[in-house]
Protein backbone atom coordinates (compact mmCIF):
# COMPACT_ATOMS: atom_id res chain seq x y z
CA UNK A 1 0.00 0.00 0.00
CA UNK A 2 1.10 3.65 -0.63
CA UNK A 3 2.51 5.92 2.30
CA UNK A 4 0.68 9.11 2.79
CA UNK A 5 2.73 11.91 1.42
CA UNK A 6 5.76 13.67 3.24
CA UNK A 7 3.84 16.56 4.04
CA UNK A 8 4.60 19.58 6.69
CA UNK A 9 1.18 18.96 9.34
CA UNK A 10 0.23 22.91 8.41
CA UNK A 11 0.03 21.83 4.51
CA UNK A 12 -1.91 18.44 5.41
CA UNK A 13 -4.53 20.37 7.50
CA UNK A 14 -4.78 23.02 5.15
CA UNK A 15 -5.83 20.31 2.32
CA UNK A 16 -8.30 18.77 4.92
CA UNK A 17 -9.80 22.57 4.96
CA UNK A 18 -10.05 23.12 1.59
CA UNK A 19 -11.55 19.87 0.59
CA UNK A 20 -13.98 20.36 3.46
CA UNK A 21 -15.20 23.54 2.07
CA UNK A 22 -15.31 22.59 -1.57
CA UNK A 23 -17.62 19.73 -0.66
CA UNK A 24 -19.82 21.67 1.14
CA UNK A 25 -20.67 23.94 -2.02
CA UNK A 26 -23.66 22.47 -3.71
CA UNK A 27 -25.15 21.06 -0.42
CA UNK A 28 -27.84 21.58 2.22
CA UNK A 29 -27.32 21.16 5.66
CA UNK A 30 -28.84 17.72 5.76
CA UNK A 31 -26.34 16.40 2.74
CA UNK A 32 -23.26 18.30 5.01
CA UNK A 33 -24.41 16.07 8.02
CA UNK A 34 -24.91 12.75 6.12
CA UNK A 35 -21.40 13.34 4.48
CA UNK A 36 -20.04 14.83 7.92
CA UNK A 37 -21.33 11.77 9.91
CA UNK A 38 -19.90 9.36 7.18
CA UNK A 39 -16.50 10.92 7.16
CA UNK A 40 -16.12 10.42 10.42
CA UNK A 41 -17.00 7.22 10.57
CA UNK A 42 -14.29 6.05 8.15
CA UNK A 43 -12.13 8.40 10.53
CA UNK A 44 -13.25 6.13 13.62
CA UNK A 45 -12.71 2.97 12.16
CA UNK A 46 -8.88 4.19 10.93
CA UNK A 47 -8.44 5.34 14.52
CA UNK A 48 -9.78 2.16 15.79
CA UNK A 49 -7.32 -0.11 13.13
CA UNK A 50 -4.70 1.71 14.25
CA UNK A 51 -5.12 1.83 17.82
CA UNK A 52 -5.26 -2.39 18.17
CA UNK A 53 -2.27 -2.09 15.97
CA UNK A 54 -0.61 -0.29 19.03
CA UNK A 55 -2.25 -2.06 21.09
CA UNK A 56 -0.96 -5.54 19.86
CA UNK A 57 2.25 -4.45 19.35
CA UNK A 58 2.19 -2.98 22.43
CA UNK A 59 1.14 -6.16 24.29
CA UNK A 60 3.98 -7.99 22.97
CA UNK A 61 7.02 -5.24 24.14
CA UNK A 62 4.88 -5.06 27.82
CA UNK A 63 3.79 -8.03 28.56
CA UNK A 64 -0.25 -6.85 28.86
CA UNK A 65 -2.73 -9.03 30.41
CA UNK A 66 -5.79 -10.09 29.17
CA UNK A 67 -7.56 -8.17 31.83
CA UNK A 68 -5.91 -5.13 30.77
CA UNK A 69 -7.02 -5.59 27.21
CA UNK A 70 -10.46 -6.91 28.24
CA UNK A 71 -10.31 -3.14 30.08
CA UNK A 72 -9.26 -1.69 27.41
CA UNK A 73 -12.30 -3.05 24.61
CA UNK A 74 -14.66 -2.07 27.58
CA UNK A 75 -13.80 1.49 27.86
CA UNK A 76 -13.73 1.47 24.05
CA UNK A 77 -16.84 -0.05 23.54
CA UNK A 78 -18.36 2.45 26.34
CA UNK A 79 -17.40 5.07 23.94
CA UNK A 80 -18.88 3.36 21.32
CA UNK A 81 -22.54 3.52 22.70
CA UNK A 82 -22.42 7.20 23.70
CA UNK A 83 -21.42 8.09 20.29
CA UNK A 84 -24.17 6.10 19.38
CA UNK A 85 -26.61 7.72 21.65
CA UNK A 86 -25.18 11.06 20.60
CA UNK A 87 -25.69 10.53 17.26
CA UNK A 88 -29.27 9.01 17.95
CA UNK A 89 -30.19 12.25 20.01
CA UNK A 90 -29.19 14.47 16.86
CA UNK A 91 -31.00 12.84 14.85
Amino acid sequence: MNKLPDLPPEIYSLSACIVGFLLIDDMDANEQNALGNWLMLVAQVLCTNAYFQQLQDSKKSNNMTNEDVVNMMNKMANALHQEINDLKANL
